[in-house]
């Protein structure tokens, strides 16, 4: 038996929790998640958004706690994503809506992933706005925040944003809310999730916030599409993207790297040394023991990144060749890097690097080092100074 939970008044959750969740497009989610769908009862009955295909009788049997669903009169569609509009085409055919109320592309993904041609859409922009009794909705387009679709539905009466993709977190958890779980897990959270998803907008995201504040909204919370809804910490989330997506960054240094037979680790440890010798923060990460999307999220407010890789069939090795590319599509700019590298006979490998280094928008500092077979002492001397002198280059 499943349960609604009432977020505010006329106003709540008929989502998922997917307790079980552990990758989300090669995120590592061991928190799980949740898919958050929500249902207004006014005078014009209004779902917003739904959830995975095979949860949906999971959230149909939260709406019979409040309505039959055939009795809904409006489906809000923030974002064609499939964890949010997979049950949409079920849904759809059982509820029989009045209106699907979409952004352009929302109307042009949704045709394009379901073949409906026949489905009621009602096509929004920014400031439009629909009444549905007591309460009305203002949308807000965010494209590519992070699809071409996407969209907030602001409830003005209520004064709630419902906030698709921004400002969640991949957290399954039995509470709802911000203020009932750990403000430190929830920070962290938050940060992992923009880290792997929504870092690539960041652009966009800094347009976003000044556009908001320019409509003069007031936000008393603040409903996602995963994971808990904000009420307390409002100001805290708005200052976190705010700096996320500058970024404001601390004197800190990442140190990702995979090894063969230590050599790289043992200069990959010197490195780190050498930055640390100067005050830098530093997260010394060995892939295979640290997951790629850890990497990310302690690259969230990081200065500096090293890449570390032995050297296998001339190319990197393949963790550091995934780290490479997934970052290289998150695109963590504004940032100064450096590669370490060890080889038994092709050195030429750290060119390949230091390449990927730049084509994910990070700035190369020094040409790396390059160690044939075991480092000497004077190798590892050399990696030390090259953490000084990644530091002096952020300081």
């Amino acid at each position: 038996m499943y349960k609604s939970y009432k977020v505010a008044d006329n106003f709540y959750w008929v989502g998922v929790i997917d307790w079980n969740l552990r990758d989300f497009h090669g995120y590592t989610t061991e928190k799980g998640s949740s898919y958050n769908a929500f249902l207004l009862m006014d005078e014009k009955i209004t779902l917003f958004d739904t959830v995975k295909p095979h949860f949906a009788e999971e959230m149909l049997e939260r709406i019979k706690d409040l309505v039959e669903p055939s009795k809904i009169d409006y489906i809000v569609v923030n974002h064609v994503e499939m964890d949010h509009s997979g049950a949409l085409a079920k849904v759809v055919d059982i509820i029989k809506p009045e209106k699907v109320i979409c952004s352009l592309k929302g109307k042009e993904a949704m045709i394009s992933h379901f073949k409906r041609t026949d489905w009621p859409y009602h096509v929004v922009k920014t400031g439009d706005k629909i009444t549905l009794g007591k309460n009305s909705i203002t949308f807000i387009e965010t494209p590519m925040l992070h699809w071409p679709d996407s969209m907030f539905s602001y409830l003005n009466e209520q004064k709630i944003l419902v906030s698709s993709d921004a400002f969640g977190q991949h957290w399954g958890t039995s509470e709802r809310f911000d203020d009932e779980v750990d403000f430190g897990e929830l920070m962290f959270q938050a940060g992992k999730y923009f880290s792997n998803i929504l870092m690539p907008y960041s652009n966009l995201i800094q347009k976003l916030l000044k556009d908001v504040t320019a409509l003069g909204i007031k936000i008393d919370l603040i409903a996602p599409d995963h994971g808990l809804m904000w009420r307390k910490n409002i100001p805290a989330i708005i200052k976190a993207y705010d700096d996320w997506s500058k970024p404001v960054l601390k004197n800190k240094a990442v140190v990702v790297f995979d090894t063969m037979w230590k050599s790289t680790e043992l200069m990959a440890g010197q490195v780190a040394e050498g930055l640390k010798s100067k005050g830098v923060i530093v997260k010394l990460m060995k892939l295979g023991e640290n997951d790629r999307s850890d990497v990310m999220t302690e690259i969230l407010d990081s200065k500096i990144v090293v890449l570390g890789s032995s050297t296998l069939n001339n190319e990197m090795l393949p963790r550091i060749a995934d780290m490479s590319t997934y970052m290289k599509g998150l695109r963590p700019v504004n940032r100064i890097g450096a590669c370490i590298n060890s080889y038994g006979w092709n050195p030429n490998v750290i060119k390949k690097m230091n390449a990927e280094l730049e084509a994910g928008g990070i700035k190369v500092a020094d040409d790396g080092i390059a160690v044939k077979y075991v480092p000497e002492k004077t190798d590892l001397e050399k990696c030390f100074e090259l953490g000084v002198k990644l530091s002096k280059s952020v300081s």
